[in-house]
């Protein structure tokens, strides 16, 4: 079947709102880790997990860093106008250079109180810390999102700068409370390098200092990769069959020499820590495949489109993906791959690099959940039937499990 056909009603399940973690444990490493591998369930603790991968195993991680993508601007009359920040607007080459900018720049937001803002209106918002005033005005607007100009008086800070001295921490909405000042720190991962994320790759949450010296003590080796998490990820499938569905693009950013690290590990395993490391991976050897084939790769834009796994269905083995890929690089003097993916993994999808998935447990109807099935079929069923008859702690702040591919 074709993933255009699913019906996202076939992938759900009853989340009790009791059972979402509202908070984070007081150690990373103390959640509960369930292990599915080929159907057989067991548990353990995240600070054992390197007990559980074998030796020469890599491990790909998320080094996107959240920002405080939510700002609060009071109009005159007192009410609240608040603006969600997405991603910057299409002018820019990638999001890093947007990040750096100074003084003004062009961002994608939701709006929320959208009505109150009437035309023309220039909202602001003085911070005393940071010494500087903050403006907004729409500059357009579609039905799903405004894209504003945002400027500040203090020439000597950037956008990223601007972000985190005024905003707040944009907690999952399923949350239903306001960012604390503790979620500064819980909601980053501890190796969290790179602005961009409007979401925390949340199965990285629970890695430590001494997870990362018991897997190195155990030859896993790691590496890491860079997707900022859109606020997609959120988004819930409104479609019945998937071929409405229009999935989110998202930027991606990965360096040769984690290339060349996938590469030369063909023989071991590779397990990618988090849905979001795991899409970045598998867009590489689609963006391989396409430069083999001669298919235009559009830098940068959407490299890979949702459904470019299911109709450029050629097999050709990793290697030659990942070698065409870095020689694509050397020819235009490229270290680092940055572009965009707008990848589906459903079922149905034939992975091409990732053995093994760390992931927290998703909403039901999401393509998070979509993603689980595709890799493990129907023990994702067996998976969170067992997650929620032994009491595990659901979502963003929760427990997780380390998924084995099921093996055709």
């Amino acid at each position: 079947m074709h993933p255009k056909d699913l019906r996202i009603e076939n992938y759900t399940y009853h989340l009790p709102d009791d059972r979402i973690a509202k908070y984070p444990l007081p150690e990373r490493d103390a959640s509960r880790l369930l292990i599915c591998n080929d159907g057989i369930i067991t548990e353990d603790v995240y600070k054992n997990i390197a007990e559980h991968i074998p030796p020469g195993s890599l491990m790909l991680f998320n080094q996107t860093r959240v920002v405080n993508a939510r700002l609060l601007f009071k109009k005159p009359s007192g009410s609240t106008i608040e603006v969600f920040c997405l991603s910057p607007h299409k002018q820019y080459a990638d999001i890093q250079t947007a990040m750096l900018r100074k003084q003004s720049v062009l961002w994608e937001c939701l709006v929320g109180g959208a009505g109150k803002w009437k035309p023309g209106m220039v909202l602001q918002m003085k911070n005393e810390q940071a010494a500087f005033t903050l403006s907004a005005k729409i500059v357009a607007h579609s039905p799903s999102s405004f894209i504003l100009q945002l400027e500040w008086d203090n020439a000597e800070l950037t956008f990223a700068e601007v972000l985190h001295f005024a905003g707040k921490v944009p907690l999952p909405p399923y949350l239903h409370r306001n960012a604390e000042v503790a979620d500064e720190q819980t909601y980053q991962t501890t190796y969290a390098r790179h602005d961009g994320s409007v979401a925390a790759p949340t199965a990285g949450l629970h890695f430590t200092n001494n997870i990362f010296q018991s897997l190195a003590k155990k030859n896993i080796a790691t590496s890491f990769v860079t997707l900022h998490v859109g606020a997609g990820t959120f988004r819930p499938v409104k479609s019945e069959t998937m071929s409405g569905h229009d999935m989110h693009a998202e930027w991606i950013d990965v360096n040769r020499d984690t290339i060349s690290t996938l590469l030369n590990n063909a023989e071991h395993k590779t397990v990618a820590v988090g849905t979001t490391s795991l899409r970045t991976i598998e867009s590489l050897y689609w963006i391989g495949l396409k430069i083999i084939k001669g298919i235009p790769v559009d830098w940068p834009g959407i490299a890979v489109s949702q459904w470019d796994p299911y109709e450029l269905n050629d097999y050709i083995p990793r290697h030659d993906a990942l070698n065409a890929l870095l020689k694509y690089m050397d020819t235009c003097n490229l270290s680092q791959i940055i572009t965009r993916t707008q990848i589906l993994i459903a079922p149905g999808y034939s992975f091409r690099i990732i053995d093994g998935l760390v992931t927290n447990f998703h909403q039901p109807q999401s393509t998070l959940l979509l993603l689980v099935a595709a890799l493990i079929g129907d023990n994702w069923r067996k998976v969170y039937d067992y997650a929620i008859q032994h009491n595990f702690r659901m979502l963003s702040y929760g427990d997780g499990s380390l998924l084995w591919r099921k093996m055709p």
